[in-house]
């Protein structure tokens, strides 16, 4: 079957006013895109110095955190090493003496036990 038109209606598959019409939308719509991308991109670009910026200050501070942190961690180490042989020497000088004097040990106990008490009661 043969399409039938009428004077300048030509039907929706053969309208080239439709298709002019189409054509500028479309070329508006990449007309519009390409004018956002391109503030998109001038945006990037002068925020980029800003943020590469901030991020050399941020390393620098990290740097001088880490610089500064680095003598503390070696002075816990050494005090952790210190604390740990002090705990060993304390331990053994308790047990020596406890094997020394065990009826003097359980008398300490009984009477730290009383004084402990008394405190917790007041």
């Amino acid at each position: 079957m043969e399409n039938a038109t009428f004077g300048n209606n030509p039907n929706a598959f053969g309208n080239s006013t439709s298709d002019d019409v189409l054509s500028k939308t479309t070329a508006g719509a990449h007309a519009a895109v390409s004018s956002l991308a391109d503030a998109a991109d001038g945006a990037a670009r002068k925020v980029k110095p800003a943020i590469e910026q901030v991020a050399a200050v941020a390393h620098k501070v990290v740097d001088r955190a880490a610089a500064s942190a680095a003598p503390a961690v070696d002075w816990i180490g050494e005090q952790s090493e210190s604390l740990k042989a002090t705990q060993k020497k304390l331990v053994t000088d308790t047990s020596t003496y406890i094997s020394a004097n065990p009826l003097m040990s359980v008398g300490v106990a009984i009477l730290a036990g009383f004084f402990v008490s008394r405190l917790i009661r007041h």
